[in-house]
């Protein structure tokens, strides 16, 4: 392919995904296929010769688009938002346009230091201390890792390696492999499942702490297991706090949990996924109260900022706890001796190569302003409040707990059997797309504001969608109720006719 044949089907392209999204409800929010479909309308081999890109995109329209779940939909309602627009989208085209690998400094210095700039710049927006920031004058700084998971995994792995030398410092007589069998990571039971599965690739416990009645988990529940650990001859190392939590995002009370995590000399990080984008908005930062008690944060402007993933931002106060981790040196890696200012990115991160992703922040960031984004973010929760009042309204209905963010959970009050099924009945439509949680022991349905495109007449539309399948539920209930009776007088004569 030639630059002008590149040039016809990258806008051919670019009109087919404008089109898309102008036209998005016109689509259920839901495919309807069955597992395999594509496999059978696929050749079995990759092609021989070259083929013409207009069979290419021809073919993504016919076969590929059917087996979308269309996730910017407005009536996708279902986990939390990926997020997406057309700003990122011209800045992942000059990412992968540009093509680089941005590992160390010299491997291309405008990816570095791009990503210092913009992780400076959000860090700021949402009010992190300054001590997290490149810009501060102590070892702080940000870096952009893939996802919140695998932001999860880096704290573990470095919070691993930080105890062990600190032990072995203290006690250079103890064995290596000892400590680390030894070594517990704590965290909530609330906690997304990528938080439990870091312990499992980290190979370190993961004790999951009850949490509170509203989802939370305390200062004095994680003072007890460490104590109790500790009596069993075991060793505290990393706990992860959860700011929004999957299920009813719910958020850890850190001005609880960081005293009791200095004290202890434990490494404290705060997956803060989706709802610490909020935090932009001045009027919720009292929600990350005790953030100066923390040793890294983690949020994901891929999720409700409006960036295409992969983009999760992370920031430590110490570097030099990640390059003591992750630095391994080789003569072809030999670079200048850059500083925490401008980072070797290699030494902040599992992998070797890195995406120039910090362009596609840069172009967000650029392009709506900090005020679009808190005005993006300000909608998104007021649709949500305004979907509660809607739910709240109908006395079959109830809303629990308060909605938080962009999050509404609800149930039916006839229970959860029904309430499943109204799930089930909902997603076998595919016009609205929802999944299920858990609050105090209840099946609840979670109804979440996920595409940026999403007006209150879609939530008119959502609601009204839900409302009449509730309404078949609840007759269909009634008319199974006022059989029972009449059931009971025929079994009733039956069983006289036979005592005849």
């Amino acid at each position: 392919m030639n630059s002008q044949q590149f040039r016809e089907f990258a806008k051919a392209a670019i009109d087919l995904i404008a089109d898309y999204m102008d036209n998005i409800r016109t689509r259920d929010v839901l495919p309807s296929v069955e597992p395999g479909y594509l496999l059978k309308v696929m050749p079995e081999e990759a092609p021989e010769e070259p083929e013409e890109w207009k069979n290419v995109l021809s073919d993504f329209t016919q076969d590929i688009l059917p087996g979308i779940t269309h996730w910017h939909s407005p009536r996708f309602h279902a986990f939390y938002p990926t997020g997406s627009s057309y700003a990122s989208i011209v800045g992942n085209l000059l990412s992968d346009g540009l093509g680089v690998i941005g590992f160390s400094w010299m491997s291309s210095p405008a990816c570095t230091e791009l990503e210092v700039v913009t992780m400076n710049w959000l860090g700021k927006l949402l009010g992190l201390p300054e001590q997290f920031l490149n810009c501060s004058t102590g070892p702080g700084g940000g870096v952009i890792q893939g996802s919140a998971s695998e932001a999860t995994l880096v704290g573990l792995l470095v919070a691993k390696e930080k105890t062990v030398r600190k032990l072995l410092k203290m006690n250079p007589n103890l064995d290596e492999g000892e400590i680390k069998a030894k070594l517990v990571a704590y965290t909530s039971d609330q906690c997304n499942s990528s938080v439990e599965k870091a312990g499992l690739l980290g190979s370190m416990k993961m004790r999951l702490l009850k949490a509170d009645a509203d989802g939370r988990l305390r200062g004095d529940t994680l003072k007890k297991a460490f104590e109790e650990d500790i009596e069993q001859g075991l060793i505290p190392c990393y706990v992860i706090a959860n700011l929004g939590t999957t299920g009813t995002c719910a958020f850890d009370p850190l001005h609880e949990l960081g005293p009791v995590c200095n004290a202890a000399g434990v490494w404290l990080h705060v997956d803060a996924a989706y709802a610490g984008a909020a935090f932009i908005c001045p009027e919720y930062r009292h929600l990350m109260k005790g953030i100066e008690f923390v040793d890294s944060f983690d949020v994901n402007p891929h999720k409700w900022m409006l960036v295409n993933f992969d983009c999760s931002a992370m920031w430590v106060k110490n570097g030099y706890d990640l390059i003591n981790t992750f630095d391994v040196q080789r003569i072809y890696l030999d670079d200048i001796k850059t500083t925490i200012k401008i980072p070797d990115y290699r030494h902040w991160q599992m992998p070797l190569g890195r995406r120039f992703r910090a362009l596609k922040l840069w172009t967000v960031l650029r392009i709506y302003g900090a005020e679009g984004l808190r005005n993006h973010i300000r909608n998104q929760i007021s649709l949500a409040q305004y979907f509660a009042k809607l739910a709240r309204a109908d006395n079959r209905v109830v809303v629990e707990p308060e909605s938080s963010m962009g999050l509404v959970c609800f149930r039916l009050i006839d229970g959860d059997k029904v309430t499943k099924k109204l799930l089930e009945n909902l997603t076998e439509k595919k016009k609205v797309y929802m999944v299920a949680g858990s609050y105090r022991g209840r099946y609840m349905i979670r109804f979440v504001i996920c595409s940026r495109v999403t007006k209150k007449e879609d939530i008119d539309y959502s609601w009204n969608t839900i409302k009449e399948e509730i309404n078949v539920l609840c007759s269909e209930e009634i008319h199974t109720k006022t059989q029972i009776p009449a059931i009971q007088h025929l079994d009733a004569v039956k069983l006289c006719e036979k005592s005849k």
